[in-house]
């Protein structure tokens, strides 16, 4: 039977093409239902505030780069979205002193314009962001090595480069997008092989740091969320880290703070992850075939998914 074409983009794979029986299921799950997806190799975590929430986020950083070492370089692969645990991170770094000139940090993804990589001083690069949100800030006797700092590039040789340099990513952090992506790994267009069935998890998961097409609904959350809804005035190309270096992190680690994906959404995957239902309309269910991957939920950001009139 053919997969149903989806009601967001027809042109594009989404979780809308998801079987309606299992979409039904999803939107009954409590929290407590999402506590009990925990299982070996995925585990759901919830905090009672945002303080902690972000807190806990932000210390993630500074555990993995405690572990660094000239002999046994660590790192870790970081979102924008969200970024509130990034001053967070500088903060932390400073009072503890702690001296980064063994750590390393990857950035996720950057806009794609014209065929490269909008410039640093551009006001969406998320190298911007993270530059002035948390390394900036960074007391300069501390900071990493700006060797140490790897961004993803228009020219991704240098950045898939680093992931096989022998430096080890302890974490990699993300959020989760409406379109239930991590980083920019959208699902495809309806096209060519992909028309009548998406990539399987097995073809998606060889797919490593490249330019993509972002699905419409990332164009329109991230008009939303980073430019008061212009959504002409948001790039549809990225530079994403891939599932390939995504596999090469010891951990991969997501944060729901209700404030990205919905109620819906926040629910979808990790049921599809828990119950190891992997299908590359919704790139993160693929997660359930990565060995270390834990959920962190804000417990008032989770909602419900009940029909009400607003």
């Amino acid at each position: 039977m053919p997969r149903k074409e989806s009601m967001l983009a027809p042109g594009w794979w989404d979780f809308t093409t998801l079987d309606d029986e299992l979409l039904n299921d999803v939107a009954k799950l409590t929290p407590e239902d999402l506590l009990q997806l925990s299982r070996d190799g995925f585990k759901v975590v919830f905090y009672d505030s945002l303080e902690d929430f972000y807190l806990a986020e932000a210390l993630e950083y500074i555990t993995s780069w405690k572990q660094s070492t000239a002999d046994d370089p660590v790192g870790i692969c970081g979102p924008i979205g969200p970024t509130e645990q990034l001053p967070l991170v500088a903060r932390l770094v400073n009072e503890l002193q702690l001296d980064l000139s063994e750590a390393h940090f990857w950035g996720m993804d950057e806009w794609i314009v014209n065929g490269r990589e909008v410039d640093a001083d551009h006001l969406l690069s998320f190298e911007k962001a993270d530059r002035e949100l948390c390394f900036n800030r960074i007391d300069k006797k501390f900071r990493i090595p700006e060797t140490n700092l790897h961004f993803p590039k228009a020219d991704t040789s240098e950045f898939i480069d680093s992931w096989n340099s022998g430096v080890r990513c302890a974490v990699m952090q993300g959020g989760q997008g409406d379109v239930k992506h991590w980083a920019f790994n959208d699902p495809v267009k309806r096209i060519g092989v992909h028309k009548d069935a998406p990539p399987s998890p097995e073809e998606f998961r060889k797919l490593t740091t490249r330019i993509v097409d972002l699905h419409p609904v990332t164009c329109m959350q991230n008009a939303r969320t980073s430019a008061g809804g212009v959504v002409t005035g948001v790039p549809t190309k990225a530079v994403t880290v891939g599932p390939v270096e995504t596999w090469k992190a010891g951990k991969v680690s997501i944060w729901h703070a209700g404030m990205h994906d919905n109620p819906f959404g926040q629910r979808l995957t990790a049921f599809m992850i828990g119950k190891k239902i992997t299908d590359s309309s919704v790139p993160m269910s693929l997660l359930a075939d990565h060995p270390n991957v834990q959920f962190n939920y804000y417990r008032g950001g989770i909602g419900v998914c009940d029909t009400e009139m607003h």
